[in-house]
């Protein structure tokens, strides 16, 4: 089964995520929803780190994340396991064991239709990762200038 992305209401994510600017991640078999900040304005606690880590696992495999960038860059955004099988030299079975771990942990959603099975990026899941991870860069941080990056 799936673990749902936990989205709250509007009035309840200010609760919940307050202040603005945190992150809500997949809700985890365990634990309840989750709001962390991004990386670069505060550490993680280690119930958070327990529930990213699995996220960033199923992103660590390059298989399953080259499925993650072909699904996500198909016309609609969607794809079917027949879609994908030739961009790789790998039985269909071993790619929809693939999808099947990013679904579970909650990073595709997927809808079946006859007998095949369609996945879309759960782009609420990804953003959320993607604001987690992303390096806003505080100029402060780096004394006045990025890594590798000087000052114009």
């Amino acid at each position: 089964m799936s673990k749902s992305l936990v989205v709250l209401p509007a009035n309840e994510e200010r609760e919940c995520c307050a202040p603005l600017g945190q992150v809500l991640l997949p809700q985890r078999q365990g634990y309840g929803p989750l709001c962390c900040e991004p990386l670069s304005r505060q550490p993680l606690s280690l119930e958070q780190a327990e529930q990213v880590a699995p996220l960033l696992k199923a992103l660590g495999d390059p298989i399953r994340l080259r499925l993650m960038s072909l699904v996500a860059s198909r016309p609609g955004g969607e794809a079917c396991v027949c879609d994908l099988t030739g961009d790789f030299d790998l039985s269909q079975p071993t790619i929809s064991h693939h999808l099947k771990v990013l679904h579970e942990e909650g990073l595709l959603d997927r809808e079946k239709r006859g007998v095949w099975v369609y996945y879309k990026v759960h782009s609420q899941a990804m953003a959320s990762l993607g604001t987690l991870i992303g390096y806003p860069g505080p100029a402060n941080a780096l004394g006045g200038e990025r890594r590798g990056v000087a000052n114009s």
